[in-house]
């Protein structure tokens, strides 16, 4: 069964569903597992082994998408590397949250890249599995919105559970209760997806590599859009790498933090299906500019704050927060449709390496945040253990104002690109005549 034109609504929310499950385990790897570690292999040795460990990640975005595209199983492309991947993710998750007793550097070490290749196994075709599901130009963006919708719930949950679960904080109970969690909504998430979501048949030969780096270097709008997208990632990765230094030293309202984040997520959540609506009048290349320039808007406010205004920033979290979901979701409908032009041009359905390129560029703007951010601070003369002026002001014009220039610039990048509905569809006809020559 190759693509069908639209997919029913249970359809969408159960390919959504395991976006929960992997949200939840994104969480503990940032904000438990550093602290957790720290207290036996030192703060600077975690620090290391966990960028060696997300160096390797990067490496393998490329090659896994490249290996779901090529393999042929009667069970799927997609579907496959995803059951290859699940057992060794909760296998790696379960050694890296709950190690033995004196496990040290090279415990940490090995099961990290196993997490993070195994995450790789799962996330990568999933994310290309949700590309192929539908040729639809306007339903492509409701599936990505129904994964992004179910990802914010389960960061969510990643914040609430541990503090309700775990009132100590204790890194190490919060992460082997998040990985009792795993054990149980991974399978369930992710086997109703397998059990009741098709996944349409590829009827085209793969591209010799040769050929297929030529039709990539001549796809001008993926790297129009991958530009714009790495350029708004920075965007948003500055203030997620500040957020708790600014709460901290800048509003003086660190208790703050929690609800913070829950309303920024929740206006995350409800701000979907608002920019879906308007993606189906202007399009979605628009929709996610206007989503841009909404956050640029309401953001700009924030240098303004200081110390006792964390009610004032919490509506800036509310208003702000609005854009989230549909940030992840446009751009990947976006991509879905550049992949039929490569398919179109005799590309085989590369979606896999297309997001496995696209996450390549998700982590390194991630990279580039943390690379930009802290230095910067340090050369401003901010130090966390004192109020210096100077170094406060430079915390948030970091925080507020940095992101705003990137936002622009992918916004100029976008709000002309060169692929609409019709475009879509006429390339959705080359497609169909080349699997008709084939079948």
């Amino acid at each position: 069964m190759t693509a069908p034109a639209r997919v029913s609504r249970g359809t969408v929310f159960f390919y959504g569903l395991p976006g929960l499950p992997l949200a939840v385990l994104g969480i503990p790897l940032y904000v438990f597992l550093p602290p957790f570690y720290a207290e036996t292999v030192g703060i600077a040795a975690v620090g290391i082994l966990l960028l060696a460990a997300r160096l390797w990640d990067v490496v393998t975005d490329p090659l896994v998408g490249a290996l779901g595209d090529r393999i042929d199983t009667r069970l799927g492309r997609r579907k496959t590397l995803i059951l290859i991947g699940t057992p060794l993710l909760l296998l790696s998750v379960d050694q890296l949250f709950r190690p033995p007793d004196g496990a040290g550097m090279l415990h940490l070490l090995g099961w990290s890249f196993l997490v993070y290749l195994a995450w790789t196994l799962v996330s990568l075709p999933y994310t290309a599995w949700g590309a192929e599901l539908s040729r639809n130009y306007d339903q492509r963006s409701s599936i990505t919105g129904s994964r992004e919708g179910f990802v914010i719930v389960g960061m969510l949950l990643a914040i609430v559970l541990p503090a309700v679960m775990v009132p100590d904080g204790s890194p190490g109970e919060a992460l082997a209760w998040l990985a009792g969690m795993l054990w149980i909504s991974v399978p369930l998430a992710i086997g109703a997806a397998l059990l009741l979501v098709p996944e349409p048949r590829n009827l085209l030969p793969p591209v010799p590599w040769r050929d297929g780096v030529r039709l990539l270097r001549e796809n001008k709008p993926f790297f129009r859009l991958l530009i714009a997208y790495i350029l708004n990632g920075l965007a948003n990765a500055l203030p997620a790498t500040l957020f708790l230094l600014f709460a901290q030293h800048v509003l003086v309202a660190e208790d703050w933090a929690g609800a913070m984040l829950i309303t920024y997520f929740a206006a995350g959540l409800l701000g979907i299906p608002l920019w879906l609506w308007l993606s189906r009048r202007i399009g979605k290349h628009r929709a996610w500019a206007c989503s841009m320039l909404w956050a640029a808007a309401i953001f700009v406010w924030v240098p303004f704050l200081g110390e006792g205004d964390a009610w004032l920033f919490l509506i800036i979290c509310l208003f702000s927060g609005l854009s989230l979901g549909i940030d992840m979701a446009l751009p990947a409908s976006i991509q879905a449709d550049l992949v039929d032009r490569d398919t179109a041009r005799g590309g085989g359905q590369r979606t896999g390496l297309f997001f496995g390129l696209w996450g390549m560029a998700t982590k390194l703007a991630l990279a580039l945040a943390v690379g930009l951010a802290f230095p910067l601070l340090a050369l401003s003369g901010f130090d966390a253990s004192d109020s210096n002026p100077d170094g406060l002001l430079a915390l948030g014009l970091l925080y507020g104002l940095a992101p705003i220039p990137f936002k622009l610039a992918a916004v100029w990048l976008m709000w002309g690109f060169p692929v609409d509905r019709g475009t879509q569809l006429a390339w959705q006809k080359q497609v169909r005549d080349l699997e008709r020559q084939r079948d």
